[in-house]
Formats: structure tokens, sequence, C-alpha cells
């Protein structure tokens, strides 16, 4: 199983702006609708060990975020003619089956994964209300086979500290997974195609 580390984008950079569709709900959803409020997005996909390694544990943090008032969104992008479980149809069983209360959007042209520099899934980005980067980096310490408990530790202390309206612990770990499975057309330099 390969390990792919976040990339680790500078923090205060600007929330990138997307449109995508909801595997889930069919609607488009943007990021101007998250304007004036704390929002997390998740690269995620389907097939990834360490993503299912997490599966409930990002089920509850959806609503964990909600009740903190802090929008939540996940993302895939990956290549789905060369990944097909993680087409959106396989998406929306996966947000059924998971417990997934938050928007399970597709990414089919993996430009939004390319503009946040996305790395790998599960890849966690945090923005406080006026659209910057307050977090990004691991759920916790837990990995497949590490033996450590999933409890979202890392994270839910970053969506406390930006729900008060503070600046989380700085001191913030990248997140490890499976790289995203980009086309070969748009692989970006910093995330070789495998």
């Amino acid at each position: 199983m390969a390990r792919t580390p976040s990339n680790m984008l500078a923090l205060e950079t600007s929330l990138p702006a997307f449109s995508l569709p909801d595997a889930v709900l069919g609607k488009v959803v943007t990021s101007t609708e998250f304007a004036g409020r704390p929002l997390l997005v998740a690269f995620i996909c389907n097939h990834c060990p360490f993503v299912k390694h997490i599966r409930q544990g990002l089920a509850e943090l959806g609503v964990y975020c909600a009740a903190q008032n802090v929008g939540m969104i996940a993302i895939s992008s990956n290549d789905v003619a060369n990944y097909p479980d993680d087409s959106p149809e396989n998406m929306r069983k996966e947000a059924r089956v998971a417990g997934y209360t938050f928007p399970y959007l597709y990414d089919e042209s993996q430009a939004v994964a390319r503009a946040f520099e996305a790395a790998c899934t599960p890849d966690f980005y945090l923005f406080d209300r006026n659209g910057k980067l307050a977090y990004r980096g691991q759920l916790d310490d837990s990995r497949p086979g590490n033996g450590v408990p999933v409890t979202g530790r890392d994270l839910r202390a970053a969506v406390d500290a930006v729900a008060l309206g503070r600046a989380p612990n700085v001191d913030q770990k990248p997140s490890i997974g499976c790289n995203i499975k980009w086309k070969a057309t748009v692989a970006p330099s910093s995330a070789p195609f495998r």
C-alpha cells in the first residue's frame, strides 16, 4: 500500500472556488454557498484503504461539524475510467452505506483537486469564516494496521478552534493516504502519475 503525504498548502491560502455536482443529491454545490462560515473540505474516495479505515470517523465528523455550524464537504477526484469503484454511482452508494450527511462531490476534471494541491486520500482542508486556510493535514494519528484508534482528535481540535473564531494550533501533521488517481494528461508535477 503506497503512502502519499499531504502537500501541506500554505496556511492563510484563500478557499479555491469550486462548483461541483453532489453525487448523492444530484445538485451542484459551490464554494459561495459557504461564504461567512467555516468549511471543511475532505478529499476522499471509495476504494482507498486509508479512507475505509476512517469511514466511521468521517461520518461522525460530518455530524460534529454540523453541530459546530462548520460546513463540510467531501470531494472525489479520482480517474474513474481506471478506478470504477470511485464512480458517481458508487459514491452515492458509499455515502448512503457509510452514513455521510455532508455533500459528496465529484471532481471529474480534477481541476478542483489541482487548485487545492490535494495529493492523497484522505486529505483535509479547514477554512475559517473568512475563507482562509486554518488547518490542513491529518484527521488523527490512526493508520491502517497501526493499532491507534480513530478519534479525529487533530481535526476536531481545529474545528473547535475555528468554530470559536480562533486559529488552530499551527503544529499540523500531514495526512497520509493513497495518491489521488490522476488522469495521465493532468498529472501535476508534485503528484506523479502512478
